[in-house]
Order: C-alpha cells, then structure tokens, then sequence
C-alpha cells in the first residue's frame, strides 16, 4: 500500500545475523550498529514467516534498548504492510503471554525484543526472536530463511513519522496501519485464571498458613506475579520481591538458578523461610522452585507436575500424553508409565514440544534447563509453571520419597523414586 511517510533505505548485510533456536542473541553494542535491527527485522519480513493478513504482536522483556528497538519494529511493520500491530503498554510482554495472545487474537504471529536469561544493560545483551501464528517459537527452517534473507538484503522499508506513545492504553495509527497499544497483563491473567481454581487458592494465599516468596529478578515477570498472585489471589504485599522490570535487571543476571537467584536460595534455606519460593527469568518462561529447604530440580518439578495434573481444574479429565527433552531425567517417564499414558522423548528446544502440542498429542512438557508448559499455550511458562494450587489429590499417584499437599507438580517439595 503506497503511503508518502514510506521509505526504502539502501543497507547491506552483515554476516553473523543466523539465527540459533531462540532468535538472534547479541551483545547490545551489536544491535547499536547503523541497520543491524532494521536489516534483521526486515529479513524477518522478507522470510515468509508472518502472514500480512493478521495482526502482528510486539513486545519484549523491556531490556536496554528495547525502546528505541520497538519504535524501530512498529515502524518497520507499518510499512511493510502489516494492517494492524498489537503492542504491549510500555513494550512490555513476556514470552508466555505472547504466545497467550497471539492464539487469542489470531494473530500472524510475533517478534520479541528479549535476549531471555542473558544479562541486561548497556554492557549486556540484546535480542529477538519470531513467534509463528500457533504461538509457538519459529523452527529451524523459518530460522534459515531468515537467515538467508539476511545475506540478500539490499535495502529495509520503514516509516517516516513520529514515534508511538506506548504508555496510553488505546487505539493509533502509523501510516495506513492500525496500532492497540494493550494491557500486557490481562489476556494472560484471564487464562490462569480459567485454568486453576482461583477461589480455592486465593483461600490459601490470603490466609496465614502459607507463605510465598516470588522473586521476579527485576524481569518482565514482576507485573504479572503482582496482578495474579497478590492483586487477584490475594497474597500478602511483599510477596513478589524484585518485581520492578528494570532495563539492567537491577544488575542482577535473570536467570533463575541458585547461583543467580542466590538472595532467594537463601531466603529459602533459613529458619523463618516462606513455605514455598520462586523466580523467573527474563522473559518469563522459565522457571525455579524451592521449597523450605529445599532445591526441586526441573525433572523433580515435570514429574511431580505430571502426577498431579488433574487437581488442576484444567486436566481433571486427564492428559494426553507428557513429553521430555532427552537430557531431562527419566523420573516423568514412572510417572507416565503409572497413569498409563505415552511419554515421549525430544531433543533439546521447544519446537518439538510444539509439534506434539499442535497435534494433541501431550499435555504436559518440560525440559532440563528450567522450563515447562502445557497446552494452554505453545511457549514454556515460568509463572503458569510455579502456581500453587490448595486441593488434596485422591487419584492414583507414582511412590515418592516424601508425601506432600498437592501443590502442582513444579512446586511440590518431593523428588519421585526412580
């Protein structure tokens, strides 16, 4: 569509734009280069990968120079032909909650301005990456030919007008192109809240007898914890620490493990700790548990997740199938065998994951590096995988070491014989 603010700028390539499993990661001195955003956004478009015949969603962990960098993609969308652009208040928008909108609002798809778990601030890194119309990660062959298209670029289209306000909640225009500047929020609170039993939980989180500690790491996290966990579940004020997202993540590196989440290990192994801990990561879709002294690994946390899944409101009919990378241990595949349903076995990366979840044939997924989901989206869900829930289980279980309440699975303090 022909638009007098449309103009194409001359580039050229530069040769270390491929892709790897999670978009492109670099150090934001990189992306600073003169085109380096605007020739890997324009490959993007010029992969094939997003349809112009829907939305396209925008958003990311709000790192260092995100800002400039989401002016830069809304601009550049505009004028390649995007008719409407859904964009989270502030540039906001985890991972989790992308894919939640995109299979909401049927969208084309989305870019993200997150370099995940990898540090943040001027000295730090900076990324994007491709999620498809099914809300899942781009695969490998969508990352090829963007790469490819990389290697081809000869000019970008991007628009001439002034940037967008992306604090005011509401409805805008760059160019021909419709803009919705969204809550970031609230498409992904509705649907925790349509698959656990808020009322049950917001019983146990309001009361006394149990204590939390949600340690957002200064991420794009922090938002959601508070609106779910204390705004809508009513746990006590000072419960999500951390939870401002901050361009350098406060210093800290957003990565939740015990060497990274050390205050929160801590805080976890004394004798006043909370009943149950957490933190996330960057964008938002990965995760770690600790109980009151206690470390739950991420293949303790699949399992348990899997033995328990039908206390959980959504999966009270049962699960189809459950799935695991190959370096997660093998404590799922008891599980699995016990309740009497496949387990499949993947190679490292989410992909594989999707491609059982778009046939329906799992429920539940996980893999070693902290991260686990389901099918209520097509992303790894840090804050979905961490939500206690206050519900006895009567349903056949696998033999554990230690028998807990049903927390779902991840957060369950008890690691299952093998």
């Amino acid at each position: 569509m022909a638009d007098a603010g449309v103009k194409s700028v001359p580039t050229r390539p530069y040769d270390d734009q491929r892709p790897g499993t999670s978009g492109l990661r670099k150090p934001v001195s990189t992306f600073q280069q003169r085109h380096y955003l605007e020739n890997y956004v324009q490959s993007i478009f010029g992969s094939g990968a997003l349809s112009r015949a829907a939305p396209l969603v925008i958003g990311g962990d709000g790192r260092y120079h995100s800002g400039p960098a989401l002016q830069t993609v809304a601009k550049m969308a505009a004028a390649n032909d995007f008719p409407v652009l859904l964009v989270g208040q502030g540039g906001l928008l985890s991972t989790p909650a992308a894919s939640c909108v995109i299979r909401k609002r049927a969208a084309a798809g989305a870019i993200l301005l997150t370099a995940s778990h990898n540090r943040g601030g001027a000295g730090g890194d900076f990324g994007g990456k491709v999620n498809l119309a099914n809300g899942g990660p781009a695969p490998n062959p969508i990352m090829q030919a963007i790469f490819a298209a990389s290697q081809r670029i000869r000019s970008y289209r991007t628009l001439d007008q002034s940037d967008l306000n992306l604090e005011r909640i509401g409805l805008t225009t760059l160019g021909h192109t419709r803009v919705e500047i969204f809550d970031p929020v609230a498409d992904y609170a509705a649907l925790m809240e349509s698959l656990f039993d808020f009322d049950r939980l917001s019983r146990l989180l309001s009361g006394d007898r149990f204590r939390l500690r949600y340690d957002a790491m200064h991420a794009i996290t922090g938002p959601y914890a508070q609106e779910i966990l204390v705004r809508r579940l009513g746990a006590p004020c000072g419960s999500v620490v951390n939870g401002l997202p901050r361009p350098d993540f406060g210093g800290l590196q957003p990565d939740p493990n015990p060497t990274h989440a050390r205050a929160l290990l801590e805080a976890m192994f004394r004798s006043d700790a909370p009943d149950f801990g957490a933190a996330s990561d960057g964008d938002g879709d990965r995760h770690m548990i600790l109980g009151r002294g206690v470390f739950v690994t991420p293949s303790d946390g699949l399992a348990v997740m899997a033995a328990n899944a039908t206390a959980v409101p959504a999966y009270a009919r049962g699960i189809a199938g459950i799935a695991r990378s190959m370096p997660t241990s093998r404590a799922v595949d008891h599980v699995a065998r016990a309740l009497g349903v496949p387990c499949y076995v993947t190679p490292t990366g989410w992909k594989y994951f999707v491609a059982l979840l778009d046939r329906g044939l799992i429920n539940l997924c996980g893999e070693e590096s902290f991260g686990a989901g389901s099918s209520h989206i097509r992303e790894k869900d840090g804050l979905w995988a961490v939500s206690p829930r206050d519900r006895p289980c009567h349903h056949h279980r696998p033999r554990v070491k230690r028998r807990t309440r049903c927390w779902p699975a991840s957060i369950a303090p008890a690691v299952l014989s093998t």
